[in-house]
């Protein structure tokens, strides 16, 4: 994905799982590194904290039953089911990475085929699973309920949305709001040093539904566009 002074890779791979194994930590599904060439903050231990806070982030935003059908995921009850790991690698900086890669990564999860698999059980009362061999034998996630970061930067008596490196500078605070395509707030964080008053938060949070409900319809308008157009579509980017 390539924003417009952001540059990222987002791949997303599905593995089996039994679900009395799967460790719920943000290390276990997601993962971001990050190359020094795009800002030399990246370099050394630099990139590796921000990949954790990033990591930590979103998966508070994904820990829990509203955002993807976890029943989706499930092979057979109690015994296996899919784990889905994100990896995204951030090539160029321009501020505003946390709601780029939440897109990123909502637009990885609409694109994901996972293949149909059958639990086949003898007269014993073994079972076996087959996976499908038709390459077109699959099931899709939905992603209606995947929330996108709207990222707030609270300048002066003002706040401002999907802020340049220049204007994240002159920020001293500002909010994280996860949000829906219905508008529903999942989620919120703060960062920065400074503080928010109460009626900024409020007026902030306003904001960020607004913005993210047209943030999703333009993504959900984008990702089916570029389906409909099947093998035709331009290959454009790092790997076109």
């Amino acid at each position: 994905m390539k924003a417009t002074w952001s540059s990222l890779l987002t791949g997303l791979l599905a593995s089996w799982a039994c679900p009395r194994e799967v460790f719920h930590s943000p290390e276990s599904s997601l993962l971001l590194p990050s190359s020094a060439n795009a800002t030399p903050e990246f370099e050394g231990r630099g990139g590796d904290d921000l990949g954790t806070e990033i990591a930590n982030t979103l998966y508070r935003i994904f820990n829990n039953k509203s955002s993807i059908d976890l029943k989706s995921l499930c092979i057979s009850p109690r015994e296996h089911c899919w784990i889905l790991y994100v990896d995204v690698l951030l090539l160029e900086c321009g501020g505003n990475l946390f709601d780029t890669i939440c897109i990123a990564v909502k637009a990885a999860l609409f694109n994901t085929r996972i293949p149909r698999v059958r639990v086949l059980e003898d007269e014993e009362g073994s079972k076996d699973i087959e996976l499908s061999d038709d390459p077109y034998d699959c099931i899709r996630l939905s992603v209606e309920n995947v929330p996108c970061i709207v990222t707030l930067c609270k300048i002066g008596y003002r706040h401002v949305v999907d802020a340049t490196l220049q204007e994240e500078a002159c920020s001293l605070a500002s909010l994280l709001v996860s949000v829906t395509s219905k508008g529903v707030v999942t989620c919120m964080r703060k960062v920065g040093k400074g503080s928010l008053d109460p009626e900024s938060i409020f007026e902030m949070m306003e904001t960020g539904k607004r913005v993210g409900k047209v943030l999703h319809a333009s993504l959900q308008s984008v990702l089916h566009k570029e389906e409909s157009l099947g093998p035709k579509r331009q290959k454009v980017g790092f790997l076109g």
